[in-house]
């Protein structure tokens, strides 16, 4: 996966170029991480360009962003534990010290990640993780990607 639309993820997001989109929800859109060091990692984008905090969006907004945060996590943790029996949980962050658009982060955990950082935040792992090209992004994640749009399908038909 190569262009510009890394530049611009929530503008082509909305116009339909973004290509690791999953779903549009309620407040934004669900896509899948660039990298897969953990596989299923995903991102919740907010639709608004310029909104840079949750706390810039007006109380029912926010409160359907955090829902929609709630819904892509448990469509991830699904996912993640049909797929790898190792599967353990979910974190959940919103960070907003990198990049300038509210995102929140959907990070899952296995038993089989190394000891050094299984109990530690997941952006203490050696940056070689973030950049190596096995763990981009590709046609090798079409089953998790379409594991966790399903499980986002069944969720949001409950609702």
């Amino acid at each position: 996966m190569t262009g510009d639309w890394r530049m611009d993820r929530i503008g082509t997001a909305l116009r339909g170029d973004n290509p690791t989109v999953l779903r549009r929800l309620t407040s934004g859109f669900a896509v899948i991480g660039d990298v897969q060091f953990l596989p299923g990692y995903s991102v919740l984008l907010v639709d608004e360009p310029d909104v840079q905090r949750l706390s810039d969006l007006p109380r029912a907004k926010r409160l359907s962003f955090l829902s929609d945060m709630d819904q892509l996590g448990e469509a991830v943790e699904r996912a993640c534990r049909r797929l790898d029996p190792a599967f353990c949980r979910v974190n959940l962050e919103i960070l907003g010290n990198t990049d300038p658009f509210l995102h929140a982060h959907v990070w899952p955990r296995f038993e089989w990640e190394p000891a050094d950082v299984v109990g530690k935040p997941v952006w203490l792992y050696p940056r070689e993780r973030w950049s190596d090209e096995q763990f981009r992004l590709g046609p090798q994640h079409d089953v998790l990607r379409d594991a966790i749009s399903s499980e986002l399908d069944q969720l949001r038909s409950v609702i």
